[in-house]
């Protein structure tokens, strides 16, 4: 695995990760210039080491802010957080996709006064976007399966829970999915 590929996950002063989607991640570098500036703490490392003629460190894999920073009160309204919203699932047919296929639809469109906001867009793959074109749901027939609703972050952090990247280190496992059910031995 070359260097590049060592990312530190990023928690809060609380211990949680600070985004679950996209997962809060630094690259090594930023990692290693912010425990020198002392705004970490280091709480576990990878085997892999760097280093310089007078110091060698080992790369650390899961880091904890040293100052909480509180979430913002209301989510950002982007593409991204509808579609985490609607978790990646095409609000008319069901259908989940990855965000690439998915378009976001006006569930009262654009062009009879409908507003491009939280309680008016909803996820939908593009056949779905087409049908319904630029119809009422009533005259379509294609309603969405749920009322469009401004999320809480909560909500946001919670959907995003349920879609781990293509990679976790293990030691980031304990600081990701803390309500998991704990085996007894």
């Amino acid at each position: 695995m070359g260097i590049q590929n060592y990312p530190a996950l990023v928690l809060n002063a609380d211990f949680r990760p600070l985004s679950y989607f996209p997962l809060s991640l630094w690259a090594w570098q930023d990692t290693v210039k912010a425990v020198f500036l002392d705004r970490v703490n280091v709480v576990s490392e990878y085997e892999k080491t760097v280093s310089s003629p007078s110091w060698e460190m080992r790369l650390p894999s899961v880091i904890s802010l040293k100052e909480y920073v509180p979430m913002a009160r209301r989510p950002a309204f982007t593409r991204y957080n509808v579609f985490l919203r609607d978790r990646f699932t095409c609000q008319y047919c069901r259908q989940p996709s990855p965000a690439e296929e998915l378009t976001f639809d006006h569930v009262i469109p654009r062009s009879r006064g409908g507003r491009t906001s939280w309680d008016n867009v909803v996820a939908a793959c593009t056949g779905c976007n087409l049908q319904k074109g630029n119809r009422m749901p009533r005259e379509s027939g294609i309603v969405p399966v749920r009322k469009p609703q401004e999320p809480s972050n909560f909500e946001l952090q919670e959907n995003g829970r349920a879609f781990p990247p293509n990679f976790l280190h293990e030691s980031w496992r304990d600081f990701l999915y803390w309500d998991t059910e704990l085996e007894i031995a």
